[in-house]
Formats: C-alpha cells, sequence, structure tokens
C-alpha cells in the first residue's frame, strides 16, 4: 500500500518569484516544488510558498482553472503569504507538471477534489481556505460535500454552480481549437492575444507574453506547446453536453452553509452572469467584489480583487 506521506518530496532548492517583463524582481516568499500520490498512482506537482514570519495561520490552497496551471497564482501567492499564511498551489492532473491521466474519463471535479484530499492528507493539512479560479471554484464546492471540516472559508473567482450559456459555447470552442506548436514567445503571445483579448481588453504585448510564459512550455522537439492534456478538454466537451447531469447548485449550497464567502466577478465575465451572481449571495456571510474591464478569469491581481482578498482574509482571523 502507498504510503502518501512517505511519497512526499521537498526540493532544498526554492525557487524565486518570477520577475515582472519590466525586469524588476518582485520580493515575495519563495516556494519550494512538492509532490505527493494520488490514490491512484499519478505523481502530483505543487508550489508550497511558506508563510512570512509571524502568526500560525490557516494556510491558502490555491486551484486554477480547466486549462490552466499553479503558474496562474504566481503574483497572487506572494502576497498571500506575506499575510502569514502558507500558500499552496497545486496542478490539477493533465496539467503543468503533474502526470497526464492515461484514462481521459477521470478527468472530471470529483476525481480532481479527491487529488485534492490526497494532497491534504499528504502535507498534513486539515482545514484551509481555499481560492478557486473557475474551475478550481467548482472543484472547491465539490470538496464541501466530501469533507466539510477541510474548507473554512472560499474565494470563487468568477464560478457559480450555474455557467451561462454564452461562456459555455466560448469555451467549448476554444477547447476544440487544434493544437499547433508554437515556434517562439512570439507567435505564443500572439495567439493568447487572440483568443482572450475580449477578455482583457486593456492588456499590453506584455501583458500577453506573461501570460503566454504561464500557458505554455518548451517541449522536447523545441517548440512551445500549451501545458496542459488535450483530452482534458474532451472530457470537458461531453460535460457541457450533458450538464444537465452535473447540477452544482447542491454543491454551492453545501459549500455557503455556514462558511464566509467572497464572490468575485469580472464585470465583463461570459460565464458567471450578474442575475446568477446576485443569486450566489444567499446570506450575510457571502460578499461579492465586480472587477472592472476584466471577463472570465480576473488575475486576482487587479487593485479591486487584492483589497477584496486581503480584507476577507485579515477577518479569518
Amino acid at each position: 500500500m502507498i504510503n502518501l506521506k512517505e511519497t512526499l518530496q521537498t526540493f532544498d532548492h526554492a525557487h524565486p518569484v518570477m520577475p515582472p517583463l519590466a525586469g524588476v524582481l518582485k520580493k515575495g516568499p519563495a516556494y519550494h516544488d512538492r509532490w505527493w500520490l494520488t490514490g491512484d498512482g499519478l505523481r502530483m506537482y505543487a508550489r508550497d510558498y511558506t508563510a512570512a514570519a509571524g502568526r500560525v495561520r490557516l494556510p491558502v490552497i490555491c486551484l486554477h482553472g480547466l486549462t490552466r496551471n499553479c503558474s496562474d497564482f504566481e503574483e497572487v501567492a506572494p502576497w498571500i503569504a506575506a499575510l502569514d499564511r502558507r500558500v499552496i498551489a497545486p496542478d490539477f492532473r493533465g496539467r503543468g507538471l503533474s502526470e497526464n491521466d492515461p484514462d481521459a474519463m477521470n478527468y472530471h471535479l470529483w476525481t480532481y477534489a479527491k487529488d485534492i484530499l490526497d494532497l491534504c492528507d499528504a502535507f498534513g493539512i486539515g482545514q484551509a481556505i481555499f481560492i478557486g479560479n473557475s474551475m478550481g471554484g467548482l472543484v472547491t464546492m465539490v470538496l464541501s460535500t466530501l469533507r466539510p471540516n477541510l474548507i473554512k472559508a472560499a474565494i470563487l473567482n468568477d464560478i457559480g454552480p450555474t455557467l451561462a450559456p454564452k461562456g459555455q459555447a466560448r469555451i467549448s470552442a476554444m477547447a476544440a481549437l487544434p493544437r499547433r506548436a508554437m515556434r517562439n514567445w512570439q507567435d505564443a503571445s500572439a495567439f493568447i492575444a487572440e483568443q482572450y483579448r475580449l477578455i482583457f481588453p486593456d492588456n499590453t504585448p506584455a501583458d500577453w507574453l506573461e501570460f503566454a510564459r504561464r500557458v505554455f512550455r518548451k517541449g522536447r522537439d523545441g517548440n512551445l506547446h500549451l501545458a496542459y492534456d488535450p483530452c482534458i478538454t474532451d472530457a470537458f466537451r461531453t460535460l457541457t453536453v450533458g450538464s444537465a447531469a452535473y447540477d452544482l447548485a447542491p454543491c454551492y449550497a453545501s459549500l455557503a452553509h455556514g462558511r464566509r464567502i467572497l464572490l468575485v466577478r469580472g464585470a465583463l465575465s461570459d460565464v458567471l452572469d450578474a442575475a446568477e451572481a446576485k443569486k450566489m449571495v444567499v446570506s450575510k456571510d457571502v460578499t461579492r467584489v465586480d472587477i472592472d474591464r476584466v471577463g472570465h478569469t480576473p488575475l486576482l491581481t487587479e487593485p479591486q480583487a487584492r483589497i477584496a482578498i486581503t480584507d476577507f482574509l485579515e477577518s479569518q482571523g
């Protein structure tokens, strides 16, 4: 039988936080590479940011979206760690440095949630605050039904139990795009700008390059490839076709019961529409903030988001 704690590895070296494109190093805690095994034997990866010296506080677990990876939090995690909180940002199976699943049918929310339970067992985490970007928010909802005491509070980034049809259609269309290798970072940046220009209308060329560096990885052939298993998009298209079978309203109700929730919504979002966001504010324990001139999903580095998240985390003791 596999002992998850024995498989946990921490490298002796720490990675500096990625500098901005202007070339000035962002000061903040470094992260360590961490690994764990899932119940079905996949080797999984996470970045582990050490909390700044000070109070011992609940850790924060950051969960990325459908085709993204832990680097989505490379700017967010350091300033949360500076609030005296350990921050763990894993790659879901089939993304980033985590192993691909040989069975594409395992790419679904309940498997991802169980993987996070394995992470918490391996890392010795009994309770945490969760931040879920898009699909990561859906996984957080599912987690609340599998291990209710694990989640102290949650931040949902532009996601609710019901996806708007327009956003679903856009994501499905993107998932169906033929995957082609990019020869260089200029080509990769141009591709990303073409796909996301309506979501981030104020992005500069430097922003698109930074975005590209988060979602592409250099392959053995020397070209740049999107850092996820192509099979995950097949599973997503199946989900959207049969979405009636995935009623997440009970999962959101479970998450919102007796917990503080911060709902972050991009004002231009086509995935979480304003009416759905309004319905999600079911009690005084649910707070909502809309981020101007951003679609699905906000980066959480926007001033409005950062202020709201800092206030929310500080209210958790």
